[in-house]
């Protein structure tokens, strides 16, 4: 969607659910607007890269250690981190083994952008500018966040927290700390503000990151970011994203949003994929799309979309080739709020098509939400805004459960075990 348009919108009327399972208590009012029947992990059972994923989720579902990475990119639904935090919580509950490291984040608070309300990362925001990948007119180094925050003063202190408004049955702790910014560059001192906390302090340029070792596991730390030289002409620190890690087995749930977020303006973070090559992702869920297809049927290109699809099916691929890959189809939306968006359609045929040929799965949104138009009934019930393409908290609260209903559904499948044992397990996580 047009950049003007891209902020995310979300009425609060609805109370913040948390991780109560929502969706058995609004079927007798929202059910009408539900095609249940096509809430499905469609063609997981034909896909290797699924049997293994869910073998490995089984594995830590029965109390075996494990680790297990999952990404999740997108626009700004994902920025948001609302229903895929409430997945990523859903999964970490799991049980006692189950909660990872918290992972890579992103300040978008020093990008002055709204940022995800499970951490924090604060400093001066009067002294950073943002830059998003999906600006037209910006231009700066872009990684894995596919948003950059930029120092260019004299000093300041950037206050790390892991741990806010989030739901994990246990706070994350992080033993180290990475931090990605441009490191060909060296016109700052990146220090932690407390040096006795500090065991190692290493720089790995080709990969953009410094990492700060810790002796002891900690929620919070300060870093002080300190101008090397006056006489520098142009100084500048390209803030690209932070890691918190640890040493703990577990699922991590990495999710990764920009607000208008398109393939075309990931294509422009130069630096993603070399970013990327620091994991091995298990399942790599696709939410890109909307913004691709925001504007009128006569502009939209079906072939280039797919190009750009398939080009990042490949990248994800030559990162980790025995990764899970699941596409999904975006929701409906209307064009300028005025307009039912006939270009998800074409979208839904061409994933399909993808999934068919690379042997991928798809969860298809557009089709769960009712098609075309279905998005102003959504409106009409207020699980969405007037924009008609966010949700409100209770529709992403929905969506998130959704989604856990249709993997669930898969994993049982893949699993022989019982869903309804599977599901239970989920819904009472919270009692």
């Amino acid at each position: 969607m047009r950049n003007t348009l891209v902020a995310l919108f979300i009425i609060f009327s609805t109370p913040l659910f948390s991780q109560d399972y929502v969706l058995d208590s609004l079927k007798p009012k929202f059910g009408h607007l539900i095609n249940f029947e096509a809430n499905t992990f469609k063609m997981a059972e034909n896909s290797p890269t699924f049997h293994q994923f869910f073998a490995k989720m089984d594995s830590i579902y029965s109390g075996k250690k494990q680790k297990l990475h999952v990404f999740h990119i997108g626009g700004s639904h994902i920025q948001a981190d609302i229903y895929s935090n409430k997945i990523r919580t859903y999964l970490q509950n799991t049980n006692t083994v189950s909660q990872g490291q918290r992972g890579f984040v992103f300040p978008f608070h020093l990008a002055h952008t709204n940022n995800p309300s499970n951490y924090r990362i604060e400093a001066t925001k009067s002294k950073w500018q943002g830059y998003r990948s999906s600006v037209r007119k910006d231009s700066i180094a872009w990684g894995l966040a596919g948003v950059t925050a930029a120092f260019r003063e004299k000093s300041d202190t950037i206050t790390v927290k892991s741990n806010y408004r989030n739901y994990t049955n246990q706070p994350y702790e992080f033993n180290k700390l990475r931090v990605f910014y441009n490191t060909w560059k060296s016109d700052y001192n990146l220090t932690v503000l407390n040096p006795e906390l500090v065991i190692s302090d290493t720089l790995n340029r080709d990969k953009m990151y410094r990492e700060f070792r810790f002796n002891k596991l900690v929620d919070e730390v300060a870093l002080s970011l300190e101008l090397n030289d006056t006489t520098i002409i142009n100084p500048e620190f390209a803030l690209m994203g932070m890691e918190f890690m640890n040493d703990d087995d577990g699922i991590e749930y990495t999710s990764i949003g920009v607000n208008g977020g398109s393939f075309a303006y990931y294509n422009r973070a130069v630096y993603f994929e070399k970013q990327l090559q620091l994991y091995k992702p298990d399942l790599f869920i696709i939410s890109i799309g909307t913004n691709d297809a925001y504007m009128p049927k006569s502009e939209f290109d079906a072939e280039k979309f797919r190009a750009y699809y398939e080009a990042f099916i490949h990248m994800i691929q030559r990162v980790n080739p025995d990764c899970a890959i699941l596409l999904t189809v975006p929701n409906d939306d209307y064009y300028k709020r005025r307009i039912p968006n006939p270009n998800t359609a074409t979208q839904q045929k061409v994933i399909m098509e993808l999934s068919k040929k690379y042997n991928m799965a798809v969860w298809d949104l557009y089709e769960i939400m009712g098609g075309l138009g279905s998005s102003n009934k959504w409106y009409q019930n207020k699980l969405m805004p007037r924009d008609r393409i966010h949700f409100t908290q209770l529709g992403y609260s929905l969506k998130a459960d959704l989604f856990m209903d249709a993997l669930i559904d898969a994993w049982a499948r893949s699993t022989d075990r019982n869903k309804e044992e599977l599901l239970k397990h989920y819904k009472t996580l919270n009692e």
